[in-house]
């Protein structure tokens, strides 16, 4: 089963609202075909039509096969896990590397805000001391004194 997702101009995922770096992220992924096979694989292990398909063929496998299936089912169940196990694995190394990616470009964005923050409150500081040497400090300049009288 698939996640719907709004589409959005100029987005070859038809991804929207989503984390500029999770955005990235995947188109990266994306890119890799080793990367997108494990994706759906890890996919369709995960959803329930995965389950019933499994109960199905056990079942069947159980009452339909040879007299004594256990070894045999046995020793298919066990490769099955092996396997969608390196599978679950490489999804958990996939939300790492996403959640990695998310927290480095939060800390980048946040830097810069940090950096625009400090260099508004010195600009704000600048002008304020400027009114106040202008307003306070010289009040026999021209223009504080047109500023101070009362409009006619």
């Amino acid at each position: 089963m698939s996640q719907a997702r709004e589409t959005q101009p100029g987005d070859s995922l038809g991804r929207t609202g989503l984390h500029p770096a999770i955005n990235a992220f995947h188109v990266a992924r994306a890119a890799d075909v080793q990367l997108r096979v494990a994706d759906a694989i890890t996919a369709f292990a995960g959803s329930m039509p995965f389950v019933y398909i499994h109960a199905a063929v056990f079942a069947a496998w159980m009452v339909l096969a040879e007299g004594s299936p256990w070894p045999k089912l046995t020793l298919v169940v066990s490769l099955e896990a092996i396997f969608l196990s390196t599978f679950v694995m490489i999804g958990q190394n996939r939300q790492s590397a996403l959640q990695r990616v998310k927290a480095d470009h939060d800390f980048v964005e946040q830097e810069l805000e940090l950096k625009t923050n400090t260099e508004l409150t010195r600009a704000i500081h600048v002008l304020t001391s400027e009114l106040h040497r202008r307003l306070l400090d010289d009040p026999k300049d021209p223009v504080t004194e047109a500023a101070q009288r009362p409009p006619a």
